[in-house]
């Protein structure tokens, strides 16, 4: 019987229309023998506007629920994530050749590592892609070093959340995605740091589509006074997760 790896994607309307790019994304994707993926789809709401861009494919399923954003949505998902680990994927991001592959690879090879993220290209609507300065050196990252570059740097984390992988049990023992209007990616990646080692992979994880309706170009996702209290709670968490000093993989010594 094949393992797993589930896929989680929320979306509504306005980005269902990407999804064929992500999803040819992930069937470009090789994994190991005795690995398969498999792709759940989550819309936040429900509408008739997102099946007609479901794919129809035994990998993929597609449920629909009261609408509360993207962190409700994907954390909904984990109802159906039967698999060992968690990736993310936004309905208007792909995944590049390889993607899948390095961070099975490097989370099955150190069982202490709870989470691995990856480098980004921003994909620009003429196609073409931009990099950016800052990614942290290849391979392990300790805990609390994510929340301590964020802290120290405008709440401006130095890997990226939308490329997470992370063990699946680790997820649901941290309760999934915040319930949060935004930065609710932020704050799971947070949450992982603050109990267990991650993983940086230099090779680019992730095209990150940047076009005029994607929600972190809005206004309301810039407003101080939420953006400052989103912060806030996404801090208090992850010092809280550190103080009770629960961290994974747990000892049973």
């Amino acid at each position: 019987m094949s393992r797993r790896i589930i896929v989680i994607t929320a979306v509504h309307a306005p980005s269902a229309h990407f999804l064929p790019d992500a999803y040819k994304s992930l069937c470009e994707q090789e994994l190991p023998e005795g690995w398969e993926w498999h792709w759940l789809i989550q819309e936040d709401g429900r509408s008739d506007e997102v099946a007609p861009y479901v794919p129809d494919d035994p990998r993929v399923t597609f449920k629909q629920g009261r609408p509360g954003g993207p962190g409700t949505a994907r954390t909904l998902a984990l109802a159906h994530a039967d698999g060992e680990y968690v990736k993310v994927l936004d309905a208007d991001d792909q995944l590049p050749a390889g993607a899948l592959a390095r961070d099975l690879a490097a989370l099955e090879a150190d069982p202490t590592l709870g989470w691995a993220t990856s480098r980004v290209l921003d994909l620009l609507p003429d196609g073409s892609t931009v990099g950016f300065e800052g990614d942290p050196d290849a391979g392990p990252i300790e805990r609390g070093t994510v929340a301590a570059y964020w802290s120290a740097n405008n709440y401006r984390a130095q890997v990226h959340p939308a490329t997470l992988f992370a063990r699946r049990d680790l997820v649901l023992a941290l309760g999934g995605w915040m319930a949060l209007p935004a930065s609710e990616d932020t704050g799971l990646l947070l949450a992982l740091d603050s109990v267990s080692r991650g993983w940086f992979s230099p090779e680019v994880g992730l095209l990150y589509r940047k076009w005029p309706g994607q929600a972190t170009g809005q206004a309301a996702h810039t407003d101080p006074a939420e953006r400052d209290a989103r912060m806030a709670v996404v801090e208090a968490r992850a010092r809280a997760l550190s103080y009770l000093r629960w961290h994974y993989p747990v000892d049973l010594g």
